[in-house]
């Protein structure tokens, strides 16, 4: 398991807990006079597509207007790629060919 996510609220915290699949552990710590809530989980792109990071819900409309031939934002397609490829660095994924 991987820290996937943190959260600030409890509530955002547990309903993130929710979503994902495979083993998690959802951990909370103090810092000061605040509670910060560690989401600890599966690191694959499906776990991070329900929790709505790194941009993956918008990645997939453009690659789906890509594929049917239609105009899409390239420059946004290519910025969102170069994100995931710090990502996938960062937990040892590998980007689908599919998304480029």
């Amino acid at each position: 398991m991987q820290l996937l996510n943190s959260y600030e609220d409890r509530n955002e915290a547990e309903k993130a807990e929710t979503l994902i699949t495979g083993e998690k552990r959802l951990a909370s710590e103090r810092d000061g006079t605040e509670t910060i809530y560690n989401l600890f989980g599966v690191a694959n792109w499906g776990n991070f597509y329900k929790l709505n990071m790194f941009n993956l819900p918008e990645l997939q409309g453009l690659v789906e207007l890509k594929n049917k031939n239609q105009t899409y934002d390239q420059s946004r397609h290519k910025e969102i790629l170069s994100m995931l490829k710090y990502a996938a660095n960062s937990f040892e994924l590998t980007i689908p060919e599919h998304w480029q």
